[in-house]
């Protein structure tokens, strides 16, 4: 069992460096860039990984594309801004060892929020599918919250994937709206225009789930940062679709 470790970029210069020594159970490291404008491909190839510049297709084709380059059957996907824990690492190894008994695998992600490890609010365990082999999986998703859609088995692995989130509040609110644009769009190819009750309703539905069922309280502050965020998030996403749709053509 060999794996070909995927990571798409654009201006991840401050991130690439951990993902990329973080795969040291990979048999290779390709980095797919869409047009860094700052030092990314340079420290990607410094660390030894296979860069190769391509424009931007969309998250999922880009990663299939990413996938697509690989030496090897088997691919570990990753984020520029995720990392391999040593955990995780360890449990990939031995499974090459001794071979794998499924087409994929999930693993648990846990998410480092402005600066603390967030273990509630519907954030953890986030189980993706990162370890696949390509003739039986692939990622899809046209807009974004792309994922990896398998057509084999799956197992599952117990180390945690770590996700480095927004470091603050202003870097939070630039990815929410980037998102919320991205998620409208995708409601607009639908055919979807939410009603005002639901654009009034859902926020702080979605705080309250977040918030108290999801026990997102048990992470502080940081909890209850994150489900008015998530309520923006949700506010957001229903108010430009339904903005959108109804413009004048």
């Amino acid at each position: 069992m060999k794996i070909s470790a995927t990571i798409v970029t654009l201006n991840e210069e401050h991130n690439v460096a951990r993902a990329i020594e973080s795969l040291r159970c990979a048999d290779e490291v390709i980095v797919v860039d869409s047009g860094s404008t700052d030092r990314t491909r340079e420290v990607a190839a410094r660390l030894g990984a296979r860069v190769v510049e391509e424009p931007w297709r969309g998250y999922a084709a880009q990663k299939n594309f990413a996938s697509s380059l690989a030496a090897h059957d088997w691919i570990l996907s990753i984020d520029a801004d995720e990392a391999v824990a040593e955990e995780l690492e360890a449990e990939i190894l031995l499974l090459k060892q001794e071979g794998p008994k499924f087409d994929g695998y999930t693993m648990p992600r846990i998410a480092q929020y402005l600066g603390r490890w967030i273990h509630h609010g519907g954030w953890y365990p986030d189980r993706k599918i990162r370890l696949y082999r390509r003739d039986k999986a692939e990622w899809a998703g046209a807009f974004v919250h792309e994922s990896v859609k398998p057509r084999g088995t799956t197992g599952e692995l117990h180390g945690n994937l770590l996700h480095f989130t927004c470091d603050s509040l202003s870097a939070h609110l630039k990815t929410l709206d980037r998102y919320t644009t991205l998620a409208a769009e995708e409601l607009v190819s639908r055919g979807k225009s939410p009603e005002l009750t639901r654009i009034a309703l859902d926020p702080p539905w979605t705080f309250f789930r977040t918030y108290v069922i999801r026990q997102g309280f048990r992470d502080g502050l940081h909890g209850f940062v994150i489900a008015w965020m998530a309520a923006l998030y949700t506010f957001l996403k229903y108010s430009k679709a339904r903005l959108h749709a109804k413009r004048p053509n």
